[in-house]
This record gives C-alpha cells, sequence and structure tokens, in this order.
C-alpha cells in the first residue's frame, strides 16, 4: 500500500470513527447497535457538585489513573534501602516526567535535610575555600536545561537475554525533567583556580550528604562546562527522593553521577578511584578486565507502545506506536522503527526537535490488522552514531556486563494484541 493510500484510509476512518462515537469505535470501528447510554442519560457526574478548589491543596492525579505509579523490583536487591525503581514509561507521553514518577536510586535511603541545615564545601585546590547556605545559591545567576537522567545499570539485566516483561523494568530507571540552578563553573570561579595551576588535568570529587557518602570524581573539563548544582526540578523544589534540596546534574552521564543532597566539591590533582568508580559502575569484559570512566549514555531508544505493559486493546486499524529515544552525546536526530526484527526500518516522526542530552519523543502512525510483530526501534544521533544491537554490544564486551546497556529491544506483539519481552539479537 502506497503511503498517500495509507494516509487516506487512516484519515477516512478517523472521520468515520468521529462520526459514528467512542462507543461504536470500541473494537472494530464498526457501527454501533444502539444508542449509547453515556451519551443520551444524563450521568452521575453531571447531576450534580464536584470538589472545590480547596479540596486537594497540591494536586494529585484521578484515581482512574492510580496504576502510573513506580515500581520496584523485589528480588532486584536485598533491601529498598539501598535501591532502585522505575519510571512508568509506558503510561506517559511527551518527554516531561513528572517528579511524582521519575525513578529513584538509593545506596542508603532518601534522607531527610532541611535548608537550613542545608551546606556546601568548596575546597581543596581553590584560592578560599567556600562553605555555601541554600539562601547563599539563590543569589546566584541561575539557569534552567531539560536534561535526562539514565542510571548506568539501565536495561542492564537484559544482558544474558530477555529478562523483564515491561518497559517499566527494562528501561524505566531513567527520567527528564527540567532542572533549574547555578552551573558549577560559577561556584568554583567564586572560591578561585589559580591555585590549581593548568586545568587540564584537574578533577573534582562531588560527595553527598547521606550514609553511603556516594561521591564521584569527574573531570575538571566536564566540570566547567554543562554541570549543574539545581535546586528545582520541572519548576518546583527537588523531591526528598531526588535529592532534596539540591542536587548535582551532569549531563549525559551516568546517573550515579547526579550525586544528590550535594554537600561537597573538591578540587584535587586527580580522581579518588572510590568503590562507585572501580568495583562499582564499570564495565566488565570478557576476558575479566574491567573498562573505567565509561561516563556516557551512548544513544538509545525503546517503543513504549505498543509494549508488554501497553498492549493493542482497541482492535484491528491505526495504531499508534510511541517511544522515547536519548543521547549523552547530543541531540537524537532520526529514529527508525522497525516490525519484523529489524528486516526492514520505517522513518518516525519526532513529536519536535531533539534537544541536547534530553528525552525525544517519536511516533509512527500505521496500522495493525492482526498480524504479529517484532517491533523495535534505533535511535541515531547529531554525532552519527547508531543504536547498536545486542549482538554487535556482545562483540565487544562479551557477557559479563551489568552497565551501559544501550541494545535494540524488541517487544513481540502477538495476534490478539499482547506484547511480550523477546530477544532478536
Amino acid at each position: 500500500m502506497s503511503k498517500e493510500t495509507k494516509g487516506t484510509s487512516r484519515r477516512q476512518f478517523l472521520t468515520r470513527a468521529a462520526a459514528l462515537g467512542a462507543g461504536a469505535v470500541a473494537a472494530t470501528g464498526a457501527r454501533a447497535a444502539g444508542p449509547d447510554p453515556l451519551i443520551t442519560e444524563v450521568q452521575d457526574w453531571a447531576s450534580g457538585f464536584g470538589h472545590g478548589v480547596d479540596e486537594v491543596p497540591y494536586g494529585l492525579p484521578i484515581k482512574f489513573e492510580d496504576d502510573v505509579i513506580r515500581r520496584n523490583v523485589e528480588w532486584l536487591t536485598a533491601d529498598t534501602i539501598s535501591s532502585i525503581n522505575f519510571t512508568p514509561i509506558h503510561a506517559l507521553d511527551g518527554t516531561i516526567t513528572p517528579q511524582g514518577c521519575a525513578f529513584e536510586r538509593h545506596h542508603s535511603g532518601a534522607i531527610e535535610l532541611s535548608k537550613p541545615d542545608f551546606r556546601l564545601m568548596i575546597n581543596g585546590l581553590v584560592d578560599q575555600p567556600l562553605v555555601f547556605t541554600y539562601d547563599d545559591l539563590e543569589r546566584f545567576p541561575r539557569e534552567q536545561h531539560v536534561y535526562f537522567c539514565e542510571c548506568a545499570a539501565n536495561t542492564g539485566m537484559e544482558w544474558a537475554g530477555a529478562q523483564l516483561n515491561g518497559a517499566q523494568f527494562t528501561h524505566g530507571m531513567i527520567h527528564n525533567m527540567e532542572y533549574t540552578g547555578v552551573p558549577l563553573r560559577t561556584l568554583l570561579a567564586e572560591a578561585g583556580l589559580d591555585a590549581a595551576g593548568d586545568l587540564k588535568d584537574k578533577w573534582v570529587y562531588v560527595e553527598g550528604a547521606d550514609a553511603s557518602s556516594n561521591g564521584r570524581s569527574i573531570p575538571m573539563e566536564k566540570a566547567m562546562d554543562d554541570v549543574l548544582v539545581a535546586f528545582k526540578a520541572n519548576g518546583e523544589a527537588l523531591r526528598k527522593e531526588h535529592g532534596y534540596p539540591v542536587r548535582l546534574v551532569v549531563p549525559g552521564w551516568e546517573g550515579n553521577m547526579w550525586v544528590k543532597w550535594l554537600r561537597r566539591v573538591e578540587v584535587m590533582d586527580g580522581p579518588v578511584e572510590s568503590r562507585e568508580e572501580t568495583s562499582k559502575y564499570t564495565d566488565t569484559l570478557a576476558d575479566g578486565t574491567s573498562r573505567k570512566w565509561t561516563w556516557v549514555m551512548d544513544a538509545k531508544s525503546v517503543v513504549t507502545s505498543p509494549s508488554p505493559q501497553a498492549p493493542i486493546k482497541h482492535g484491528h486499524g491505526p495504531v499508534v506506536i510511541t517511544g522515547m529515544a536519548w543521547s549523552g552525546h547530543g541531540k537524537i536526530t532520526r529514529v527508525d522503527v522497525s516490525k519484523d526484527g529489524g528486516m526492514t526500518w520505517e522513518t518516525a516522526r519526532l513529536a519536535s526537535e531533539g534537544q541536547d542530552k534530553a528525552l525525544t519523543r517519536f511516533y509512527l502512525d500505521t496500522t495493525w490488522e492482526g498480524e504479529e510483530w517484532l517491533l523495535q526501534s534505533r535511535a541515531i544521533d547529531e554525532t552519527g552514531y547508531v543504536q547498536p544491537t545486542k549482538a554487535q554490544l556482545r562483540d565487544v564486551r562479551g557477557l559479563n556486563s551489568i552497565y551501559h546497556n544501550n541494545c535494540i529491544q524488541t517487544w513481540h506483539v502477538k495476534a490478539n494484541g499482547e506484547a511480550e519481552n523477546v530477544e532478536v539479537s
């Protein structure tokens, strides 16, 4: 069928569906047998008053959306104190993740640190060690940027084969929010860097205030580029689980470096080689050696619908395939979608031009007549990098890895519209 014919038939279908009413097209788009009582009869919600404006002082989702929540995998860690939960990406659209369902990862639990008790120390190879209060930070010129934050272990359980049946669990260690804060370079300049000498070989060590003392080393080049000391997300204060009142934002780099409850930034001659950058967050290869300093999250994508948690329910006819793509190297420029396991590809429609180190939403408007699909997406970023297959990753890194799995994901869409996680390497 030509693109023109597909487009015409889709328009005709949707025009007919609109004329018939929602109840008439719930299954196949056939004409309704009789009047729809939801239209012809007065319903309870139209027979009396609703809630007043003070019913819920802080707005919450309506009860009909109570399944759109973060979810944990119980067997993944020994205790939820040092664990992770997952963003319900299958139930979201657009690109901005609401704070209330944005994934969280803790190493010793989410702490309650008030603004008056917050302190941020800048020390080490600086001209004048400084300590900032929360109020001090708000006095500096601030910026707003939308960035994705992805855990390095996102999709990590899929290295050995298809494991978890849902986009939330395979790819949900990610969120995308608008952060407001002060560039780290501004605070470093306030302390002065003459004492550090030549900055090209210098590092900063960033540390959180929680009991785990999570700390990471960051090259000075990155610290002076786009790293943000953030105190707002999506226009409001950070949530407790996201590092309230202040966290670090390290655009495009693995989430473990986005230190929460930020308490210290030390300028140093070299990296600390902490636990989180030696025994953890390194990439073990087939021969047992490990790569370190693999900070950047490479281009990646996933179809969020149809998917195991978002099956096709409306029957045959028009269907919108949608998902999201991102790259730590910059902007997403194209996303391709395959229905046959990568044998052929169609270019998807980007909802908007890709943003630097942020999620991009893609759509493929198509039709489904009950045929089985092996549904995949493939992201390409502005550097020309193409998202690899799992076989291509294994050729380089073997089967021992956990982190930085950005392989192409496959959903098997069945004749009844349900979907299952499968591997097509």
